[in-house]
């Protein structure tokens, strides 16, 4: 499975939709890890930052279990899902700086969801779900994450 060709099935769109679940599920299980290390020693823009972008991925992965929903498609166990992320995004590296560690997670959750547009843009399969409607919610996801590396480097500008 490579984000490099279109998507071909409902159930090559289901596996990358899940994976998209697990990269959101990453970031916000790094953004609360942080938080909570951190403690009350956590600058408090820092803080906020962490906390909307647990929030914020929580809604990602709202959103698109239910395209996956939506899809009755067969799915992968969350297992082979997580180590195919952890394979191909890293995700279970280690970076050194809580702002850091966050940009790393919001471009790598970016470029995920630009590669997978490109992917479905470039199909000419019918999906089981609606094609706008899925590329509506892929959208808004990427112009989320986007706006979210913003933050973090507006944060560590600022911090300079």
């Amino acid at each position: 499975m490579s984000l490099t060709q279109p998507v071909g099935s409902d159930h090559q769109l289901a596996r990358l939709l899940q994976i998209g679940i697990v990269l959101e599920e990453v970031v916000e299980a790094r953004a609360t890890k942080h938080a909570e290390a951190t403690g009350t020693d956590l600058d408090p823009a820092v803080g906020e930052l962490l906390e909307h972008a647990s929030t914020e991925s929580a809604e990602h992965r709202r959103r698109l279990e239910a395209l996956v929903d939506d899809l009755e498609a067969e799915t992968v166990p969350f297992e082979e899902i997580q180590m195919l992320v952890e394979a191909q995004y890293e995700a279970d590296e280690d970076f050194d700086g809580v702002l850091y560690d966050q940009l790393c997670n919001e471009e790598t959750a970016y470029k995920f969801y630009d590669d997978l547009i490109a992917a479905v843009e470039a199909s000419d399969t019918t999906f089981g779900i609606d094609r706008d409607r899925l590329l509506s919610v892929l959208r808004e996801i990427r112009e989320e994450e986007a706006e979210g590396v913003e933050d973090v480097t507006d944060l560590m500008e600022e911090r300079q």
